[in-house]
């Protein structure tokens, strides 16, 4: 089990603004947090959860190629909502929503970048809670 996922921003208001509205859909909150403290998102008390932290070293935030964080949605619905407020916040299309063959029948996902390049995924599986 995951404790926590950790994505790298260089600009907390416009990661938040986009965070905000990407995981609602899939049922994540912005935990409050004193002032100056980095963003957090949860779900319920649910692990994994996320943060956004600016690095630690000084140099800009980048992305990893090859890497993305996959969130488990509930629904198609839920894929869809996630997909279509990524890109009304400034994120970027990687994948339409819809059934992804390769991966399985009932793997129903879509594919985005945050405004900091970071890729997210959301995933449902159709008709059960995994993919086999």
């Amino acid at each position: 089990m995951l404790s926590h996922i950790t994505l790298g921003t260089n600009d907390y208001e416009r990661s938040t603004r986009f965070y905000d509205a990407v995981l609602a859909p899939l049922g994540f909150e912005r935990v409050p947090k004193p002032t100056g403290k980095p963003p957090l998102y949860a779900k319920g008390e649910q692990m994994p959860q996320l943060y956004l932290y600016k690095p630690i070293d000084g140099r800009p935030a980048t992305w990893g190629n090859g890497t993305h964080v996959a969130f488990l949605a509930g629904t198609t619905q839920a894929v869809d909502a996630f997909h279509a407020a990524a890109l009304a916040h400034g994120g970027m299309d990687e994948g339409l929503p819809g059934i992804r063959e390769h991966y399985g029948p009932n793997y129903y996902a879509a594919y985005v970048r945050d405004p900091d390049g970071n890729k997210l995924q959301a995933v449902c599986y159709i008709g059960s809670s995994s993919p086999n």
